[in-house]
Formats: C-alpha cells, structure tokens, sequence
C-alpha cells in the first residue's frame, strides 16, 4: 500500500549544517537525541537569545510549518492578559471539566477553540504579532524565511482552528525557540542570534526585540507545561529533571508533524529545546519531546546546566527593544 506521507520520516538531518560557531558540547548531543528522524532541533540560552546549535539548518531556516498545538501556549498568555481566565477557569470538555493547567497538559482543543472564540481574531493578533509571529525570529542569520500569520480568521474552523491546532499558521522552529525562552526568562524575547565562528560566539552580545508583558501570568502557565511532561502529552520527555513544554502533532498538507517546544527549570542555565519531525506516522508530538528529553539528558550526564554562562558586557547600545507587550491599542 503507497504511504500517504510526502516527506521521508528517516533522514540524515546533519546533511550541509554549518556548525563553525556552535557550542559542538550541545550540537552533540542533540545529533545523538535525534538519530535517523528526519527533523530539526534547536537549543538556545534563554537569557542571551544565542542558538548554540541548529540541526538541519535547512529545515530551521525555511518558510515554517503549522505549529499545531504549540499554539497554545501564547494563546494562554494572551487570554490571561485579557482577564477571559484564570488558573481556575473551566470549561467543559467531553463530560468532564478542565482548568488552564489540565489544558495545557493534556492539549485540550475544546478549551483553547473556546479561548480563541472568546479573545477574537482582532485581539489574537495583536498578541501573536507581539510574540513575534510572522517576522524573523533571528538577527541577520543569512537564510532565515519568517513564516506567517493570517490576515484574517482562517475559513476551515475559524478562531476555535486557529487557537487550538495553528491553522494557516507558519511557525519555524526559531520562532517557537524564541517564543519558548521568552516564557523561561520571565517575558524578554530576544533577537536570537547565530554565530558564525568561535570568535563571534565568544563576542556575542545579548540583543532584546521586545519585553513582554507576561512575568505575572507565568505561574500560571508553567504547572500545565510541566504538568505535560509529569502526566501529559508529552511525558516521554521526562528524565528526573524538572521539564516544561508543549507538544503539537497536526497533519500539513500531506506532510505529518511532530513539534515540542520546552525549558529546563532547574539550574543556573536555562536552555530552550525546540524539536521538530516531519514525515510518516511516528512525526508525532510525544516523539519530538521524547527526543528533547535525550538532549536535557545528554547535557545534565555533562553537568552542562550547573556551569554558569560566561555573558559579554551589556550596554545601552547594544540593548535593542522596539516594543512593549501586551496591552490593546
């Protein structure tokens, strides 16, 4: 029988990297999480915005994919902001009742479908647009496409597809690495930026795109982002260690996606590691945050999350912020 699947799910995801200003302690074991997947995964420090490795820089770097339900997470953020929750609201699902945190860990559509309905195209957007969606996530790293967000409610579904599954939404794995570290540093999202040797690495100087507005609403999310790894979508991530994340499997065109965007939540370092899988059935969420759990395992097995970051000298010159989140002109 043909497979329905357009992309290959095994591949050498390696293939043409570049890998000159990379920390190659990270690259290693992300290459060794991944394996034969074809997919990408990017690691980024929270607190500078630097990439300290990107595998499959092609696919990193390309037009994006549908971020399924990673979508949800700012979704949260901005239906918090909105004062429409909090962490006790409930709405039913099935029979039963969810709150934010059983929400986010089990990925429950009816609740963030009714979020989207409740927030609106107009309001949506505005905090999508804030978080960064639809412009470049990176500062001049040659190759980087931006992906999208509609002009308009999408026609199959609406806010309640847009919020819950990312519909007509291009997402690429820099934009949710930066989005996830946002959420690990308490709200500063970055300008993530790519060295291209050790010398510039060891020069990089931390940029700021924008501060958004988020840092009371986080406590809010995090026990449903660690809930996902504890008991929910995404527990093959769980290695001892204290993981928050979010998983997305949807299907693009004939295309299946796996996503899982996360942060450590323990120790002076905190790195944001972004999965994505493309191709046949096993493209799936909890296969890309089983993946990300190997690359927290790897680096905790190197005690790399306990050594503190060596950080270049801040300035104001060097500190850039265009805009302040999260309030509705």
């Amino acid at each position: 029988m043909r497979s329905p699947w357009t992309t290959p799910t095994y591949a050498d995801s390696t293939y043409g990297d570049n890998v000159d200003g990379e920390d190659l302690e990270v690259r290693r074991a992300a290459v060794d999480a991944l394996g034969r997947f074809n997919g990408s995964v990017v690691v980024v420090e929270a607190d500078t915005g630097r990439i300290l490795t990107m595998v499959n820089q092609k696919l990193a770097l390309g037009s994006g994919f549908q971020p399924c339900s990673t979508i949800k997470v700012p979704v949260a953020l901005a239906a918090l902001s909105e004062g429409i929750i909090d962490a006790k609201t409930a709405f039913a699902r099935s029979g039963r009742h969810s709150n934010l945190t059983q929400a986010l860990a089990t990925s429950s559509n009816p609740y963030f479908g009714n979020l989207g309905v409740k927030l609106g195209y107009k309001r949506f957007a505005h905090y999508a647009r804030l978080f960064g969606y639809g412009e470049l996530a990176g500062l001049d790293i040659e190759g980087e496409q931006p992906g999208k967000f509609p002009a308009a409610p999408p026609r199959n579904g609406g806010m309640w597809r847009l919020t819950s599954f990312g519909e007509e939404i291009s997402q690429t794995p820099l934009h949710l690495a930066a989005v996830m570290a946002a959420v690990a540093n308490g709200g500063t999202l970055y300008y993530l930026q790519y060295p291209r040797d050790q010398w510039e690495a060891a020069r990089m100087v931390p940029r700021i795109k924008r501060h958004l507005d988020i840092a009371e609403y986080l406590p809010l999310i995090k026990p449903g982002m660690l809930g996902a790894v504890e008991f929910g979508t995404a527990r093959r991530a769980s290695y001892g260690e204290a993981i928050a994340g979010k998983t997305g499997t949807c299907t693009e065109s004939r295309t299946h996606l796996g996503w899982f965007g996360s942060f450590n939540d323990n120790g002076p370092r905190k790195l944001a590691v972004v999965v994505l899988l493309t191709g046949g059935g096993p493209s799936i969420g909890p296969q890309a945050a089983g993946i990300a759990g190997q690359v927290y395992k790897n680096l905790s097995d190197q005690r790399y999350f306990a050594r503190q970051p060596a950080l270049a000298p801040l300035t104001p010159a060097t500190l850039i912020s265009t805009q302040i989140c999260c309030t509705v002109p």
